[in-house]
């Protein structure tokens, strides 16, 4: 449900993103994105209480719910205090015009958003995790609702655009809370979060390296260029389509952390390669038609789309692999935390990666952006996604060589021996066909292609055929069930 509804939500991202593609320059889209990153930095906390909630939860540790909730909102208030005073010195640090400030000053809002939304679905994912699918559905139909009648009827581009992301998160948290409603008549176990605050010096250490391996944007914005951050926003707008494949395995996490069985392992991580492996090679085939219905000043920036769409893919099979490390980790299973077992495990080890790719990534792109000679920003955006990329494999690889033998990564190279097959067939066919440059032909030719893959993996592969009869069957349940209501 939740990979469906990414895959409908890629029908409104991209309204939205037509909306702001084809009406700022590449300069005003890059400082649209740099607000975010800046946002990132304040979201920090954001994470550490869903995480454990998500744990307990599954668990069933009574009063985790309203625990969470509570400690969450506190956390998005403090976050967006401290945000404030200070997003006008990073401004200034980045010579970004005052025409913008007070646009970085209403993302705030979106500081707090995130922060609630955050642990609602850390919680709802541990309950019913197919929720979080019907919640990003709400979101971002009120977004594109909003945008429209803000951005083409008002004639507000930034306003509008930054104010619908905010009122479709909050409508997000109203529809989320619904169900959870119940449970919020339990009461707040402050003893869970003592345990949690214990537990998140491994989740703050965590979150700092993700964003400490993240400031190769604010690098990009300050010495590639405004442009050059609109060019790599572009792009990964498509890229991380490909990304939606690792909610395939969104309910498996919970799984096993409530029963440790190992038993869906290999068949979800076939079934996140069954999707995964044609959507990068439709992204790559089709990168310069994709990024020209953007905006047709687009069309050259096909290589770091290509380059992106790689770099999804190998971080798709990390995090897959992250999530089974994390999912069979059992030190907090009596719903205590001690610090000294944390440091000790595989846990610890997974969040120390970020810092890892860090300690390559900034270094080598600053290096590259201030002493190598850069022709344009298509340039200065592929050498950043290279050395992302390398350090990704890097680091996973690592990772991988040393707890193979206490978690193993499920591979069946038969079935991912068809994935390629058909993908490579599906890729042969549109690379024949002409490149299409609107809307409309664009996504024929990518319907042409996923009826190709479909087509040629029904008929090799059994799974695929047995995919699909499980479908229908809960389409078919859910249509019983409402009859019967």
């Amino acid at each position: 449900m939740i990979f469906a509804a990414q895959i409908l939500s890629v029908i409104t991202g991209l309204i939205f993103t037509l909306l702001l593609s084809r009406n700022m320059s590449k300069q005003e889209y890059g400082i649209w994105a740099n607000i975010f990153d800046f946002v990132g930095y304040f979201t920090l906390l954001s994470g550490l209480v869903p995480f454990w909630a998500t744990r307990f939860v599954a668990r069933g540790k009574e009063g985790t719910i309203k625990t969470g909730i509570s400690a969450s909102l506190i956390l998005g208030l403090i976050s967006m205090a401290i945000y404030l005073p200070l997003i006008s010195l990073f401004t200034d640090a980045l010579n970004i015009s005052e025409t913008y400030v007070l646009f970085y000053l209403i993302a705030s809002l979106q500081i707090l958003n995130l922060h609630v939304i955050g642990i609602l679905e850390g919680c709802v994912r541990a309950m019913k995790p197919h929720v979080i699918g019907y919640g990003l559905l709400v979101e971002e139909v009120s977004k594109v609702s909003l945008a429209l009648v803000l951005i083409v009827g008002l004639r507000q581009m930034f306003l509008g655009a930054m104010l619908s992301l905010i009122v479709s998160s909050s409508i997000q948290t109203l529809y989320y809370m619904r169900f959870l409603s119940r449970d919020l008549m339990q009461k707040i176990q402050w003893k869970y979060l003592r345990e949690w605050l214990k537990g998140s010096t491994a989740n703050l250490y965590n979150a700092i390296g993700n964003q400490l391996a993240a400031f190769v944007l604010i690098l990009l914005f300050l010495y590639g260029g405004q442009a050059a951050r609109g060019e790599y926003q572009a792009a990964i707008t498509f890229a991380n389509i490909v990304g939606y494949s690792s909610f395939l395995a969104f309910a498996l996490y919970p799984k096993l952390l409530a029963r440790n069985s190992l038993k869906d392992v290999g068949l979800t991580f076939r079934t996140v390669l069954m999707f995964a492996t044609p959507m990068a090679t439709i992204t790559i085939t089709m990168s310069k038609s994709l990024l020209t219905i953007l905006n047709v000043f687009y069309g050259s920036s096909s290589p770091i789309l290509i380059l992106l769409t790689l770099d999804t893919f190998v971080l798709l099979i990390s995090q897959f692999y992250n999530s089974l490390v994390l999912g069979t980790e059992g030190f907090d299973q009596d719903a205590t935390i001690s610090f000294n077992n944390l440091i000790k495990s595989r846990m610890f080890k997974v969040f120390t990666i970020p810092y890892i790719q860090a300690a390559i990534a900034l270094p080598t792109t600053y290096y590259v952006l201030t002493q190598l000679p850069i022709s344009d920003s298509v340039q200065a955006v592929s050498y950043v996604t290279i050395i992302n990329m390398s350090a990704h494999v890097a680091t996973f690889l690592g990772l991988y060589a040393y707890l193979r033998s206490s978690v193993k990564m499920p591979a069946s190279w038969r079935n991912v021996g068809k994935y390629l097959f058909a993908s490579a067939i599906t890729g042969a066919e549109l690379y024949i066909l002409p490149n299409p440059t609107t809307v409309l032909l664009t996504f024929a030719k990518v319907a042409c292609g996923v009826a190709t893959y479909a087509a040629l993996l029904l008929a090799i592969d059994t799974e695929a055929r047995e995919l699909v009869t499980l479908i229908l069957h809960e389409i078919k349940g859910i249509f019983r069930f409402d009859k019967r209501g």
